[in-house]
């Protein structure tokens, strides 16, 4: 009984994770258009321009402007970059159980 217990334990912690971790690569995946849009953008004719007219303060003041930090999408490129060698070195390992039904 005590076995049976434990697997459940393994059963429903395993189910959760694997719930979330497909959630997590579904909405990492939604955002890979975006990520790729900001490496474009990053040290473009237009992110020149924007960061100009940030330096000249012809931008409102309430306006988000993170992406004219060129740390704060290239720290954000180089995230992705790992977690993209991550998931690469994971697949590598075969995770798969040793024995399968």
């Amino acid at each position: 009984m005590m076995r049976i217990k434990e697997m459940e334990q393994c059963l429903d912690q395993a189910t959760a994770a694997l719930a979330q971790t497909e959630a997590a690569l579904d909405a990492y995946q939604a955002a890979q258009p975006a990520i790729a849009m900001l490496a474009a953008y990053l040290g473009s004719d237009d992110w020149r321009k924007d960061l100009a007219a940030d330096e000249r303060g012809l931008l409102p003041l309430d306006l988000k402007r993170g992406v004219l930090s060129e740390d704060g999408i290239w720290n954000l490129l180089e995230r992705n970059r790992e977690l993209l060698q991550q998931m690469r070195d994971l697949a590598a390992q075969g995770t798969e159980p040793l024995q399968q039904p």
